[in-house]
């Protein structure tokens, strides 16, 4: 716990380097520059969610038998059976399989912790990227608009799957109500549009992007890529 806390504090300080080295260099540009990091962070969440729904498990890890569990998920035969099967794989196949999973519980993103949702973004990508241009910053003269495109798109890719889990919440901080308000967050009945089919509406964020993807999409499975198959556990 505590060195979640740790990791969590030197990110957001580290974000707050970037938006500072953005404010010291203050240029038209970065208005733009923030909703374009804003829509590439949109753009990456609608890939990756694509991607992970339709991404095949891993055969023999047997994650079907938790997936299609009839009995109660609290129940200790349930609880040993996901803690053996999560401990048999990587935190990818983690990733992948909680994807899969939150299409016949969608509730249940919207219950789990912060840091459950947004650790492994953090720790993979988002901290080391941020760290990188505080680099950049100290060292050279970047440009305030590219820091402010870069403190958008960390901003909105680190916290994806949060915004994603407000999706499926009632009750949510003030900041989302207002960025929901604001347009630069998408609502639940926005959302609620990938559930009723799975074959669109990937993006979580914003949704802005939801067009470019959907076409790939639609060209992906015309070339027989993304198989239905792929949306459920294999055995």
């Amino acid at each position: 716990m505590l060195r979640q806390k740790v990791i969590l504090a030197l990110f957001l300080a580290s974000l707050g380097a970037n938006a500072l080295a953005a404010v010291r260099d203050p240029a038209w540009l970065a208005l733009p520059a923030l909703l374009l990091g804003w829509y590439l962070a949109d753009m990456l969440s609608g890939l990756i969610h694509m991607y992970m729904d339709y991404r095949p498990c891993t055969p023999g890890k047997r994650l079907n038998d938790i997936f299609f569990y009839e009995g109660s998920r609290e129940s200790e035969e349930y609880l040993a059976m996901l803690r053996e099967r999560m401990a048999s794989i990587g935190p990818f196949e983690r990733i992948s399989y909680d994807f899969k999973n939150h299409h016949p519980r969608p509730d249940a993103l919207g219950r789990r912790p912060l840091w459950r949702l947004i650790g492994s973004t953090v720790i993979l990508a988002a901290l080391p990227l941020s760290l990188l241009g505080n680099v950049l910053a100290a060292f050279w003269p970047v440009p305030g608009w590219i820091m402010a495109g870069l403190f958008s798109f960390l901003l909105g890719g680190a916290f994806a799957q949060y915004f994603h889990g407000s999706l499926h919440r009632l009750n949510n901080p003030w900041f989302i109500v207002l960025l929901r308000r604001a347009g630069l967050l998408m609502t639940p009945a926005a959302h609620q549009v990938h559930h009723d089919t799975l074959q669109r509406d990937f993006a979580t964020n914003c949704g802005w992007s939801n067009p470019v993807i959907n076409a790939l999409f639609r060209m992906l499975r015309a070339r027989g890529r993304l198989p239905d198959e792929g949306l459920t556990p294999s055995a």
